[in-house]
């Protein structure tokens, strides 16, 4: 009998390898209940149709320490509201200069919104192929899912391209009702732009401007995110705002001319007054603090 229910316990285990195989060869559907058990998922699209992966440890993000971008983030969270009230709300593409809260913008709605309903799936550049098998296994689902792209930019006939310009809008099959696309990139257009592609540009005989078909094409994209918003560069009296604000959430005890004048030695050497800068400004102060020395 014992050797008999070895048997049984390694036959259970070869099954369930076998249907965990055949779901991924297939691209069979997830399981619903895998989006009650967790936040955030990746595409991963190697060997096969491709599947959703949970993200163990989510890293979420407080909006509320986002400084300098009231306006651009106060849009983002109410278009957020919309779509998780089952109300219409458009896709997103978030553009500016690196290091100032694109990103931490996106992971902070997640922290904000996901008791609603709210999921986030990241999806690599690479992987935007596989967009129309990811629709299909979101479709439907009881929960309002924003598909991620971060850090988004193509080149000129890179893949994906088409993929995602047909998911935001172009396809002849609808895009489901529950998710939309949000995406970051330091590109407005996504797209690299040279002056050659202004060559074609020329004034009909009425005198209104008509662009090339490269520029048309490059504005193509971008243009089918209803909501585009700008995340520009900090000034020094904000980027002084965001360390001040890490500074006292890291209980850093330093007096604030003091702590003035090493935050803008740091910007001077680093190059930036990003958030990002002001960030990790206040990670290596605070940690030489508690070293007990101060370089």
């Amino acid at each position: 009998m014992g050797r008999l229910s070895d048997l049984l316990d390694r036959l259970n285990r070869v099954l369930s390898l076998s249907e965990t195989h055949l779901a991924r060869v297939t691209g069979a559907p997830p399981d619903p209940t895998v989006f009650e058990r967790h936040l955030a998922f990746r595409w991963d699209g190697r060997g096969g149709p491709g599947q959703l992966v949970p993200v163990g440890l989510v890293q979420t993000f407080d909006l509320g320490d986002l400084v300098g971008v009231d306006g651009s983030l106060g849009q983002l969270t109410r278009n957020t509201e919309q779509f998780v009230r089952g109300l219409p709300a458009n896709h997103v593409l978030l553009f500016g200069e690196r290091g100032t809260g694109k990103s931490s913008a996106v992971r902070g709605l997640l922290g904000r919104f996901a008791s609603a309903g709210l999921r986030l799936v990241e999806v690599h550049k690479s992987d935007l192929l596989h967009l129309p098998d990811i629709l299909v296994a979101l479709r439907g689902a009881p929960y309002r899912f924003l598909i991620f792209c971060d850090d988004l930019s193509f080149d000129e006939g890179e893949g994906g391209f088409r993929e995602l310009k047909a998911a935001l809008e172009g396809s002849l099959e609808a895009p489901p009702e529950n998710v939309r696309i949000i995406a970051t990139s330091n590109r407005r257009h996504l797209l690299p732009e040279r002056a050659s592609d202004n060559r074609d540009a020329h004034l009909d005989e009425d005198g209104e401007l008509h662009m090339g078909e490269v520029v048309e094409e490059k504005l193509a994209l971008s243009d089918r995110f209803g909501l585009v918003l700008g995340f520009y560069g900090f000034d020094q009296a904000t980027y002084l705002a965001i360390v001040a604000r890490y500074a006292a959430k890291a209980g850093i005890d330093l007096a604030p001319e003091a702590l003035r004048a090493e935050a803008l030695r740091w910007a001077l050497r680093r190059g930036s007054r990003s958030g990002r800068t002001a960030v990790q400004f206040v990670n290596d102060l605070s940690g030489r603090l508690a070293l007990g020395r101060k370089d």
